[in-house]
Formats: structure tokens, C-alpha cells, sequence
């Protein structure tokens, strides 16, 4: 009982520069929902097309993956600290001069800009804290996939907040958060010690390799459709409520404060609880096609608001889980090191999760309001597929090899 105990407190008991980057991470990923309520506000005062307003993701996620796989070439050379300090430092800089720009294309283009210090500082954060916290590497990636998670809940909320005074606001206020973050990790991360050993140097071709080892591979190809959904759901939605009656700056916030909520509560709470009962590969057999099920019923009731926004909530509770699993076991699927096998699947994951935004706005100018609604629900769906399929290469991301008799099992839970 004592055991169980610690381990359920050990999550809370972290150094201080462990508290400080999971600071940091929240003000990071507040950056991705920020603009989430003021999308429609900067399409009206900017005559923007919807499709012109959404690259303000594309350009952030196509930057963001880029950078990624190189990150931790860049922070093998010069430390963790140096390369959190200049992601923090590009997002202050970049994040101001989007709330100082005036027309659509500058915006998207400073947000390009903001996406390399997202990548520097995001990469990087999740591999110092699961090198530096107390409990473990499961207890690491669950106060990682809490910042994740609070972020998501206060970056749509303080976006709406700030954006029913000005859609300038939201930029300001991330940049002064992020300076924050910065005085908090100049003064609360320690660079190591003289004496200790210092890392080995990573090739630049490292993270490229590692796509090539079978299980990171399948878990990075499933994370690109996995991405689309998420963003499908996220870059989307906001314009889809709209005619619904749900389109100024507040309103649009409050929604996506509920998804934000969902998704911390899930992935603190509901994920681990689920992989202490089953397999990992199997919780992702199990919640993604209630994934795509949410997406399908949202698809098809999008003329109401309630089914909508309950959509989005329900979405956000299973997207929570996923995002902790998926971390889980591309942490432990491989034996390379943790900063590289980041680097690699964060890349390509958000790549796929760029190229959601102007599709599904596409889709829905072309077809329907609810066509992307449905291509999100077929991505999840070849997502859990490639997961499934490659059910033999991602044993160890479940921490041990099945046995013919659970595998058979765990294969007809995935085929019900």
C-alpha cells in the first residue's frame, strides 16, 4: 500500500526545474488552441478566407516538424538549457510581432517563425523532463502530457479572454507569458554539472535513422493520421460553429477551454488507469475507433449546436488518452535515446497534423460542412489499422512480449 502510494504522489514531488519547464510547456502549448477563438475575428478583420486564416496552423505545424528533426542534433551540441532559453526566445520575439501585424500573410509568417522555437523548446522539454523528474518514465510523460493538457484548456480560454478586447491581444499576452517562462528556466534549470559526462554528440542524420526501426516507424506513420483528426477537430471546428450561432472570441474560448479540460483530466487520470489494466497497443485499439465515432456523429448531427459542442468535449476526453499513450510508447518502443526518438515521431506527427487545417476547410467549400468531419473519422480509422497491422513490432512499447494466447485475445478485441 505504501508503494502504491508514493507512487501515485511521486508525480507531484519534482525538483524545481522539472516545475519550471512544465511552466514553460503550458505557455508552450497554450501557442496551438491561442488562436483557436479568434480565427473567425481574424478572418472578418482581415478579410481573410477560412483557408487563408488556418494556414496561421499550417505554417506554425509545418515549421514546427521541419525543426524538429533536427533539435536534438542542436541540443546535443550546445545542452538542453541553451536550446529551451532559444525556443522560448523565438516564440517572445515571433509571437509580439504577430500581434504587431497587419495583414494575414505577415501573420502566417511570423507564426512560421514561432513554430521553430515551438520545436526547439517542445522536443526538448519533454526529453528534460523525463530526464530529470522523480517517479519514473510513465509518472514524466503523464506531468509532460498535463502541461499538454492545460495548455490546450488555457490557451482557447485566454485566447477568447483577450480576443473579445482585440484578436491582437492573444499574441501579446503568450509573449509576456513566455517571457516568464524564460526568466523562470534561466534561474531554475541548472546546466550540469562541470564534472559530469557530457552527451554524446547526435548525428543529423539520427532521427531520419530512427523512423527506419520497425516500431517507431509504425507509431510515427499512425501519428500522421492520428495528427489529422486532432487537427481536424481543432482547426476546424471553430468555423464550423460559427453558423451555429457560436462565433465570437468568448464564446469560441469556452468551448475549447471544455476540450482542453478533457484532454488533461483524461490524460492524467483515465490513461493511466487503462494501461495498468491492458497493453498499451490495446488501449489504442480500444480508444481510437471511439474516436472516429465521435468525428462520424459530429459529421453527421453538424447542423446542431449541443451535438457539436459535446462532440468536441467527448473528442477532447479521448484525445487526452491517446496523446499519453502514444508518448508511452514511443518512449519505451525503442533503446535509442529518448531525445532522438522525440525528435523523430514529433516531426513527422506534426507535419501530418499541417496539412489538416486547409484540407478540411477545402472539404468543406467543396463538399460539405461535414466532409471534414468525415475524413478526420477515416484517418483515426487507418491510423488504429496501421497500429494493428504492426502489432508484432510494438510489443516492447507494451514493456513486455505477449503470449500466443493474450496476443490472440488482444487481436479479437481489436477486430470486435
Amino acid at each position: 500500500m505504501t508503494e502504491t502510494l508514493e507512487e501515485r504522489t511521486s508525480i507531484l514531488r519534482q525538483p524545481k526545474a522539472v516545475w519550471a519547464v512544465a511552466f514553460a510547456s503550458v505557455v508552450a502549448f497554450m501557442g496551438i488552441g491561442l488562436v483557436d477563438p479568434i480565427l473567425p475575428a481574424i478572418a472578418s478583420e482581415l478579410q481573410a478566407t477560412p483557408t487563408e486564416t488556418v494556414m496561421l496552423f499550417t505554417s506554425y505545424l509545418v515549421i514546427t516538424g521541419v525543426a524538429m528533426f533536427f533539435t536534438s542534433w542542436i541540443s546535443s551540441r550546445i545542452g538542453s538549457k541553451k536550446t529551451l532559453l532559444i525556443g522560448l526566445a523565438l516564440i517572445v520575439v515571433f509571437a509580439l510581432a504577430a500581434g504587431l501585424a497587419g495583414d494575414i500573410e505577415t501573420i502566417i509568417g511570423f507564426r512560421a517563425g514561432w513554430g521553430l522555437g515551438n520545436a526547439l523548446f517542445i522536443s526538448t522539454a519533454l526529453a528534460t523532463i523525463v530526464g530529470a523528474a522523480s517517479g519514473g518514465t510513465s509518472s514524466a510523460i503523464i506531468l509532460y502530457e498535463a502541461a499538454l493538457g492545460l495548455g490546450l484548456a488555457i490557451g482557447p480560454l485566454l485566447g477568447g479572454l483577450l480576443g473579445s478586447i482585440s484578436w491582437r491581444g492573444p499574441f501579446f499576452g503568450t509573449a509576456a507569458l513566455m517571457a516568464i517562462g524564460f526568466i523562470a528556466l534561466l534561474v531554475l534549470l541548472q546546466p550540469a554539472p562541470a564534472g559530469a559526462t557530457k552527451p554524446t554528440p547526435t548525428r543529423l542524420s539520427a532521427p531520419f535513422r530512427a523512423l527506419a526501426r520497425p516500431a517507431l516507424g509504425i507509431l510515427a506513420a499512425a501519428a500522421v493520421f492520428y495528427n489529422f483528426a486532432f487537427f481536424v477537430l481543432l482547426a476546424y471546428t471553430p468555423f464550423a460553429l460559427v453558423p451555429l450561432g457560436v462565433g465570437d472570441a468568448i464564446s469560441l474560448g469556452l468551448v475549447f477551454f471544455g476540450w482542453g479540460v478533457s484532454v488533461a483530466i483524461t490524460s492524467v487520470w483515465v490513461a493511466p488507469i487503462l494501461t495498468k489494466r491492458m497493453p498499451r497497443t490495446r488501449v489504442l485499439w480500444l480508444v481510437m475507433p471511439l474516436l472516429a465515432v465521435d468525428l462520424l456523429v459530429m459529421a453527421l448531427l453538424v447542423d446542431s449546436l449541443p451535438a457539436v459542442i459535446i462532440g468536441v468535449v467527448v473528442g477532447g476526453m479521448l484525445l487526452g488518452v491517446l496523446n499519453t499513450v502514444l508518448t508511452e510508447c514511443v518512449m519505451e518502443a525503442t533503446d535509442l535515446p529518448r531525445s532522438v526518438a522525440s525528435s523523430a515521431y514529433s516531426g513527422v506527427r506534426f507535419l501530418g497534423g499541417a496539412v489538416a487545417p486547409p484540407v478540411a476547410t477545402l472539404l468543406a467549400e467543396a463538399l460539405s460542412p461535414s466532409a471534414p468531419f468525415f475524413a478526420g473519422a477515416l484517418a483515426v480509422l487507418v491510423s488504429v489499422t496501421i497500429v494493428i497491422v504492426g502489432r508484432k513490432a510494438l510489443r516492447s512499447a507494451d514493456g513486455h512480449v505477449e503470449t500466443a494466447l493474450v496476443e490472440a485475445e488482444a487481436i479479437g478485441i481489436g477486430d470486435a
